[in-house]
């Protein structure tokens, strides 16, 4: 299965690649690209045939549509998804769409991965059947306790069969990290599961939100794209020093990038 290339457990995107046109219209050049590989997963998805290693290589190929508009992306903490093939919690900060496209090419082809989403996410049309292809667990983020319910419910179903779980524990994305807003229903997850929570720190405000279509916004190569992974913890150890451990881990690595 295809994946970024590691240099111990790190990428960095090797140059800035981009021909002339492409860096004068990143959003053109990255969109026209991305679409393409959007409407082929989406095929494949809607015909039943859309396996684990494909929906690596879309997303794959999304980092590389990334790229060639100029966008720089440096990965880190790889060893840390690496090392072992068993389930467990990813838990981190939610910036933009981006994660969601380019997660499944780093996690993926080491372990079977879906994510927590949103309900409108698995009836948007083309994405839809991607997204539904990939037995996510679904929320509304209308009724916090039923959310809780569904979360603890499903996601022990999905990590019982070997499957990981992306969960993004803030009520929206967001270029501003707010701990208030970064609840514990990941925790309260890997707790009841009995595994592991991998963090997970990521700035990707280099994919921004649209002003009609929020999943769409404007591409800006010149702010490079970080992705970085924290060493497992045992989620049966106290839930508010997790909490607070998560939160420190993501508030020091988006500080780091943005000085």
């Amino acid at each position: 299965m295809l994946t970024v290339p590691l240099i111990d457990g790190s990428y960095k995107t090797a140059s800035n690649s981009a021909c002339w046109l492409s860096s004068q219209l990143p959003s053109v050049s990255f969109y026209s690209r991305a679409f393409a590989i959007v409407f082929k997963a989406a095929r494949m998805a809607k015909q039943d045939i859309l396996t684990d290693g494909d929906w690596a290589l879309s997303s794959l190929n999304t980092l590389r549509a990334l790229e060639a508009c100029g966008t720089q992306i440096e990965i880190a903490g790889m060893e840390h998804v690496t090392a072992s093939h068993e389930p467990c919690v990813f838990i981190g900060n939610h910036m933009s769409t981006l994660e969601t496209f380019v997660l499944p090419t780093l996690i993926a082809p080491y372990r079977p991965v879906t994510f927590v989403i949103k309900q409108s996410l698995v009836d948007y049309p083309i994405f839809k059947h991607i997204m539904r292809s990939r037995n996510p667990v679904i929320v509304g983020r209308d009724n916090p306790r039923e959310d809780l319910k569904t979360v603890l419910q499903q996601g022990c179903e999905r990590l019982a069969q070997g499957t990981s779980v992306v969960v993004f524990p803030q009520t929206t994305r967001t270029t501003e990290f707010d701990p208030e807003q970064f609840n514990s229903i990941g925790i309260k997850l890997a707790k009841k599961a009995g595994v592991p929570i991998i963090p997970l720190a990521l700035k990707t405000d280099a994919w921004g939100n649209g002003q009609r279509i929020k999943e769409f916004g404007p591409i800006d190569p010149d702010k490079t794209v970080h992705f970085e992974f924290g060493a497992p913890i045992d989620a049966q150890g106290n839930s508010r020093q997790i909490q607070e451990q998560l939160v420190q881990f993501i508030q020091e690595h988006l500080k780091n990038w943005t000085a």
